[in-house]
């Protein structure tokens, strides 16, 4: 396919100011610096979504972060990908994953939702499984604690040290995927802590 034909880069999270630090909003933050890359602000769609339009690596993309809650991020995207013709194997999901150790990134084709319901929300609205994930680790919760209360907890003081590391690497991955296609990118990004 042409790079003319654009990519849609997704960042999962909750909207407004309440959540802008919390682990759940891992896929914003990433969106954050990607649009920094782009060079561009994100803007209000229809679709329910902020969006920033631009290039990447000469690459178009489209950038977006739903403004419906994470349970219900299916929607937005749905609307996105039909508004921009985006098929299923152009769309890079960005979100946080409890299966892996904070700072870890993983990028996959498809597969489960791992009980992370934007996940769900994105694969039942858009009738398929088969679009790409950058899985941004955000550990296991301490002790006892229930997962939901953990993911929409503000990272962790030892965290935020190297959180614009983490989320400049996550960056840089979803650029991969775009430039160098799943098979490379994996090979860069998986042998790194």
């Amino acid at each position: 396919m042409a790079s003319d034909e654009p990519w849609l880069l997704v960042g999962l999270g909750n909207p407004g100011p309440g959540y802008a630090g919390n682990r759940h909003n891992a896929g914003f933050m990433v969106l954050d610096v990607l649009a920094g890359t782009v060079g561009g602000r994100f803007k209000s769609h229809r679709a329910r979504a902020d969006v920033v339009e631009g290039r990447l690596a000469g690459h178009r993309v489209v950038l977006a972060k739903p403004r419906s809650y994470m349970n219900e991020s299916g929607g937005p995207v749905k609307a996105l990908c039909d508004f921009y013709k985006i098929p299923l194997e152009r769309l890079v999901v960005v979100h946080d994953e409890l299966d892996i150790p904070y700072g870890t990134l993983r990028l996959k084709r498809g597969g489960g939702d791992n009980g992370h319901n934007g996940l769900r929300s994105i694969t039942k609205s858009l009738g398929g499984r088969d679009y790409l994930r950058v899985r941004f680790g955000i550990g296991r919760p301490p002790g006892r604690m229930d997962a939901a209360a953990f993911v929409l907890r503000d990272f962790s003081a030892a965290e935020r040290k190297e959180l614009d590391l983490n989320t400049d690497r996550a960056a840089d991955a979803v650029e991969a995927l775009v430039t160098q296609g799943l098979d490379r990118a994996q090979n860069t990004f998986h042998g790194e802590p």
